[in-house]
């Protein structure tokens, strides 16, 4: 029996002890790997339950301790219907465990591809999910600070599935003067600001949301180069483009949306609440056409496999839960027949700002939305926020 344990302030205890986790749970497959953790695949033996359990090693965490109390102080705050939960905190003599929601959905790009109807409607409607989550964590002064298409999940396979935020490793809760300074997230989906390394605020994410709503309506990213430099100051710059033919299907209502998304100044740039009253989001102006075919090709050519295990993957997941509702007879059949959908998505070599028409070289290296290479003097591809 776990014994609960930690910080008892205003009556809680956030930590239960337990000699040894497999006592209480089942632990499956491994989901991915982060920087200092592991995520598995268990199910809690008392109810037959499924989770995501991360795996933290306490010799890991030596420097890093106020990194992961970082992230479970956000985590435990948060309650919302499109944002991954923390069910249940564990300790034992060698490692902490956070006992995390499952989602069972998948990726969205892995979905978008695999829909065979795509309209504008179905871009608002995920994003108007996504202002929802976000805003709620505004409002709780919480700034997620790296979000991206990778940290969308769907809750379950099923057509109407809701969206899922999910990473809050660099989430920070907002002090008194509600601005942060430290350079972090991920270059092609930061804002001008952290780039500049300017004092930042809860503006950093409504422009990630601008980005991602970009990416979504057209299948490429708005800033790219090869080189890091010129991808910076296209960045600074806010130097995008609705190019031609890709964007000339696309509602003008929705362009000003993103525009109001994507600006370059902070304090001109829409927040949540200004977006989600934006009539493409709360009104009729996002058009029901199908654009499934020009952006799930972009999103084939421009996102790829990456080269690394992403800390979770979220096809596994998927997988395990058609063998648990299939039955192991079936599910290598059905393996078989349907390969599984890329786990991760890193941008490719892709095309030109000018010419998104030409194939993407089949290289993974050098992307726009997650860079590889230096992040300048703000560190590596994803830096770690203090």
């Amino acid at each position: 029996m776990a014994r609960e344990n930690g910080d008892t302030s205003g009556g809680e205890t956030w930590k239960k002890q337990v000699d040894d986790i497999k006592k209480m749970f089942d632990l499956k497959e491994v989901l991915g790997t982060g920087a200092f953790s592991e995520v598995v695949l268990a199910q809690e033996k008392l109810t037959g339950r499924m989770f995501a359990v991360k795996c933290i090693p306490k010799k890991a965490l030596k420097g890093k301790e106020s990194s992961i109390e970082n992230e479970i102080a956000v985590l435990r705050k948060i309650k919302h219907e499109n944002i991954v939960a923390l069910e249940d905190i564990y300790e034992s003599p060698d490692h902490l465990y956070l006992i995390m929601q499952l989602v069972s959905g998948g990726e969205l790009f892995d979905r978008i591809v695999e829909k065979g109807f795509y309209t504008e409607k179905d871009a608002s409607t995920l994003i108007r999910q996504v202002l929802d989550a976000v805003n709620y964590l505004h409002n709780m002064g919480i700034v997620h600070r790296d979000l991206k298409p990778e940290n969308l999940l769907y809750f379950n396979p099923h057509d109407g599935s809701k969206i899922m935020i999910s990473d809050f490793g660099l989430s920070k809760m907002e002090g008194s003067g509600n601005v942060m300074s430290t350079a972090c997230g991920t270059p092609g989906y930061v804002a001008p600001e952290v780039l500049a390394q300017k004092p930042y605020s809860k503006a950093v994410d409504c422009w990630s949301i601008g980005v991602i709503a970009y990416i979504l309506l057209c299948g490429y990213p708005p800033f790219y180069d090869e080189n890091d430099s010129k991808l910076f100051e296209q960045i600074l710059k806010a130097d995008y483009e609705f190019d031609a033919p890709y964007w000339d299907d696309i509602s003008d209502s929705a362009k000003d949306f993103i525009g109001n998304l994507m600006e370059k100044d902070p304090a001109k740039r829409f927040t949540c609440e200004q977006a989600l009253r934006h009539p493409w989001i709360a009104g009729d102006t996002a058009l029901c056409k199908n654009i499934h075919e020009s952006v799930s090709r972009q999103i084939r050519k421009n996102f790829a496999k990456s080269k690394w295990r992403q800390a979770f993957n979220a096809t596994v997941v998927v997988r395990h839960m058609r063998r648990l509702q299939l039955g192991s007879s079936t599910a290598g059949s059905m393996d078989a027949s349907n390969p599984p959908a890329r786990t991760s998505q890193k941008l490719a070599q892709g095309p030109s700002q000018a010419d998104r028409n030409r194939p993407a070289p089949g290289q993974n290296a050098g992307s726009a939305a997650s860079q590889t290479s230096s992040f300048d003097n703000l560190g590596g591809p994803r830096k770690e926020c203090e």
